[in-house]
């Protein structure tokens, strides 16, 4: 049987949508991009449940991959930080993936505004990478 990691949103905004991923008894903060019903690249994945397995992104190196997500191929499970809405000015660095972060802020954009953000993402993805050991899990989006 897979283990399960769950995925609550919050409210979604031109900023971006953001969340608590609980795993084990680990609990961490996610960025994603707002809901633009499911827009390849432009909005985050339907609520649902994914299976996520390992894969080698050229990007990032070894991540979990989201199957399985209708109408969308290269959904990771990868660290950043930004996930606004770039047709209305907001800074992403997500393209429909998942960025788990271990605090939530604001940062300084590359275009000079301050945005909502996730924080210290890589180390928030170490402590899932850690707590997966490389095995299968089961997303529950909510």
């Amino acid at each position: 049987m897979m283990n399960k990691v769950f995925l609550t949103r919050g409210a979604s905004s031109s900023q971006g949508t953001f969340g608590i991923l609980t795993f084990g008894s680990l609990k961490c903060y996610t960025t994603e991009l707002p809901w633009r019903n499911n827009l390849s690249q432009k909005s985050c994945i339907p609520v649902g449940e994914y299976i996520c397995a390992l894969v080698k992104s050229p990007k990032f190196g070894k991540v979990y991959g989201v199957q399985n997500v209708q109408g969308r191929s290269n959904v990771l499970i990868h660290p950043a930080n930004l996930g606004g809405n770039v047709d209305e000015g907001w800074s992403t660095e997500l393209h429909g993936c998942i960025a788990p972060s271990l605090k939530q802020g604001t940062m300084l954009t590359p275009n000079g505004r301050m945005q909502k953000a996730g924080l210290l993402s890589r180390p928030a993805v170490r402590a899932l990478m850690d707590w997966a050991q490389d095995k299968p899990f089961i997303l529950v989006i909510k």
